[in-house]
């Protein structure tokens, strides 16, 4: 309708994607960046020419930022004067059944995980000031068993449990807390499966709608989640996953 704000139009605001340098946290980058958002992007390498396909990430600002590491997200953080929406995407996962070993599956915790506690902390603050929000990524592993992945399948549940106590904690203080849960996504944490015929077509086999999804599938929702369109909606994991855990 003419004269009608676009909800959806996020021009003049801030967000930060933990973990937007590939997979879902890029293709949630590139759509706040088309959004009209000054968008900041936290990754694991020195620099963002380091990454394949780099040019899809043009028009963002990057920084190397490890996690998992309190003072270093501190230091890091200490350079925004505002911020609208936290996207925290960031994640982990090891195979060859590693995450049994005491060690391996504390890694994994520590990054898919506490990390997401120690940046929703790190940036209470400005987004009490802003009334922004946070929109937190887990998986459909929340829900179910996860072959040999342990660690992964326990962060993610977590994060449903934390989406949902911080909505609680912080919805007075007026930042909206909610999450999305993705089922197959054709990312590189992926591979081991859509780089294996026959892993690739038992999960296609069990997906209602018999396609993996893509970064932009899950954008969609982050968009939603993080817009006015939202404003009613409070620690709430949304299901994006094609039918899977129909």
């Amino acid at each position: 309708m003419k004269g009608v704000a676009d909800p959806l139009d996020f021009t003049g605001k801030t967000v930060l994607v933990v973990g937007g340098s590939s997979g879902i946290g890029r293709g949630t980058a590139r759509a706040f960046v088309s959004r009209g958002a000054t968008v900041h992007v936290w990754g694991t390498r020195p620099d963002l020419s380091d990454y394949e396909d780099a040019q899809e990430l043009a028009g963002i600002h990057y920084a190397q930022v490890d996690v998992v590491d309190a003072q270093r997200v501190a230091a890091a953080a200490s350079g925004f004067t505002e911020l609208d929406v936290l996207i925290l995407c960031q994640g982990t996962v090891l195979y060859n059944r590693r995450e049994f070993e005491t060690e391996a599956f504390r890694r994994v915790i520590d990054v898919n995980l506490t990390s997401m506690m120690t940046c929703a902390q790190t940036f209470h603050d400005a987004l009490r000031a802003s009334k922004g929000s946070i929109v937190i990524v887990s998986s459909t592993a929340a829900y179910r068993a996860t072959r040999g992945n342990p660690a992964y399948a326990a962060s993610k549940a977590g994060l449903l449990g934390l989406t949902r106590t911080l909505g609680q904690a912080w919805a007075r203080k007026g930042i909206r807390v909610n999450g999305i849960a993705p089922g197959f996504v054709d990312t590189k944490l992926t591979k081991v499966t859509t780089e294996d015929p026959e892993r690739l077509a038992e999960a296609l086999g069990i997906i209602p709608l018999g396609r993996l999804g893509e970064p932009a599938d899950m954008a969609g929702v982050v968009l939603f989640l993080a817009s006015p369109l939202a404003n009613y909606v409070v620690g709430e994991t949304i299901l994006v996953d094609g039918g899977l855990t129909l």
